[in-house]
């Protein structure tokens, strides 16, 4: 495996081999709710849990130069800068930093589309006793965020945010994000993202697509632990925003351990600043090693190979075989597909029963293959589904 060849039948059994052994007995179709940990993770979390029975076997400042480590994979990740990196334990941490830390007042309006995955809206509603208004989008007729709605909602001037998910979870439809950053811009209206489903099987570039802030957590596609994560905030932006909660290792001179009670009144000016601390180290050092896994084997590869892994359902879609509620071909398609059948609740149960793992979404059969699956596993998928007409 290295990120300079693309992924083929070889490189991916080899893989399934090395990290993904349980593979072998199971069809699992389910990364958009629990991605599985890669062996070498699994490694990382037993090494530090081994060593924390006898703590005098771990350095503290160790431990932070690893964390910046992490930083650093998940910069390498979204080609970021790592001073706009904090690690967080989840999705819903970093919207809350976005919603508590933004320079709202009252009268200004959050835009959000109707579907959105609930850790992208409450933090939003909750703003509405502080006098801020959330005005949710009403969706297309196919279920997908109204991008055309968005984009005009955008011309009123009481619109501070603009919050939408990279991937929708219930559809897999990808926002087309260079439309609504370069929208946001014009309008100087902040561009929040939700990542979860789309960073680590899509290519996502904040440098080439300017975003102010994105939140993703580690445990679906990222293969990490639960309680793994990240934020990212645009550094002229990180510089400006106040935590709503702050760690004491938030401000400057906290990592000498000599000093303690020489108090500081400067916050880190980069990503740390948004860290509380203590961090649940073993969680994100995994999270760490799964992210250079991803990298090792590229993300556009990773991002092609899943369109050759979804082939099979695709083409069964296009002769009428099955039907999607997923965009297909119009550049918002995502590693999400999602099947609907004539009954489709009884389509998934007999999906489960014959051994493949994927969930059941808003009416429709969520299926969400990785870089570990292989196209003949989607065709047992296609072979399940129309071995019912």
């Amino acid at each position: 495996m290295n990120s300079g060849r693309s992924l083929d039948q070889h490189i991916v059994r080899r893989l399934r081999q090395s990290d993904f052994p349980w593979t072998a007995g199971t069809v699992y179709m389910n990364n958009a709710a629990t991605g599985p940990l890669p062996v070498r993770s699994r490694r990382v979390l037993d090494d530090i849990t081994d060593r924390r029975m006898a703590p005098h076997l771990l350095d503290e400042l160790d431990m932070f130069a690893l964390m910046s480590e992490t930083r650093q994979a998940v910069a390498g990740l979204i080609n970021a800068d790592t001073r706009e990196i904090g690690l967080t334990p989840n999705t819903g941490y970093g919207i809350n930093i976005a919603a508590q830390a933004l320079p709202l007042e009252p009268g200004d309006r959050v835009v959000i589309s109707d579907g959105e995955f609930p850790a992208n809206v409450y933090p939003w509603l909750h703003l509405r006793h502080r006098g801020i208004d959330v005005e949710v989008v009403p969706r297309t007729e196919r279920g997908w965020p109204d991008e055309d709605a968005l984009v005009e909602r955008l011309s009123d001037p009481t619109v501070r945010v603009l919050s939408i998910s990279l991937v929708q979870f219930s559809t897999g439809y990808t926002a087309d994000v260079e439309r609504l950053s370069a929208a946001c811009c014009a309008a100087d209206c902040y561009f929040v993202v939700d990542g979860i489903q789309g960073i680590g099987n899509t290519p996502f570039d904040v440098a080439a697509t300017p975003v102010d802030i994105v939140a993703c957590g580690g445990q679906k596609w990222l293969l990490s632990p639960w309680g793994s994560g990240f934020v990212y905030v645009r550094r002229g932006l990180l510089e400006k925003m106040l935590p709503p909660a702050v760690g004491w290792m938030a401000f400057e001179g906290t990592d000498d351990h000599t000093r303690l009670t020489e108090y500081s009144h400067a916050l880190h000016s980069d990503g740390r600043r948004l860290e509380l601390v203590t961090l649940p180290y073993q969680d994100l050092l995994a999270m760490k090693e799964s992210i250079n896994l991803l990298l090792h084997l590229g993300i556009e590869h990773i991002a092609q190979w899943l369109r050759e892994v979804r082939r099979p359902v695709m083409d069964a879609a296009g002769s009428g075989k099955i039907q999607l509620a997923s965009p297909i071909g119009d550049g918002h398609e995502s590693a999400i597909v999602c099947v609907v059948t004539a009954d489709s609740q009884s389509s998934y149960r007999r999906l489960r029963r014959e051994g493949v793992v994927c969930s059941f979404r808003e009416g429709a059969i969520r299926l969400a293959p990785h870089c570990y699956n292989l196209p003949e596993e989607t065709e047992k998928v296609v072979q399940i589904l129309t071995a019912q007409k």
